[in-house]
């Protein structure tokens, strides 16, 4: 039986699929979007471990994202990595089907991905291997 997690909002109880463990984000402290980004989260029923860093190149390494999938923070969870404004959703899609990936990428900053909460510019979310090879995981309007 799948354990399930519960929260009240407005007099609501809403209930999803229970989250694994916390999310640690690495990031600037200066970074506002990051923070956005922390806070979609969040709202989202995931807890968030956050690690500020001023040098998030050798955590991009380590984590095996390459220079051309990179974003502004790096999250990791369950052994997934987050890079940049994944939508919650298709993080908790990647926990709940747990793909043959090394995770899921946002290249670069769109405007109206989360935390960035500009409408207006499409994007997509790539899964990645540990080779760098890509997929499209969903794919948002703007």
């Amino acid at each position: 039986m799948m354990k399930q997690w519960f929260y009240v909002l407005a007099g609501a109880l809403l209930t999803g699929p229970a989250l694994a463990a916390p999310i640690t984000v690495y990031k600037s402290e200066s970074c506002g979007c990051c923070a956005d980004w922390v806070s979609h989260m969040e709202a989202s029923g995931f807890e968030i471990k956050v690690v500020n860093a001023d040098n998030l190149g050798p955590v991009k390494a380590m984590a095996g994202v390459k220079p051309e999938l990179a974003s502004c923070h790096t999250g990791v969870i369950d052994g997934y990595v987050i890079e940049g404004h994944v939508p919650a959703a298709d993080v908790q899609r990647l926990l709940e089907q747990k793909p043959a990936v090394r995770g899921l990428t946002i290249p670069g900053m769109p405007q109206s991905a989360p935390g960035m909460d500009i409408p207006g510019t499409p994007y997509e979310v790539l899964s990645f291997d540990a080779q760098g090879n890509t997929a499209v995981f969903s794919r948002y309007p703007g």
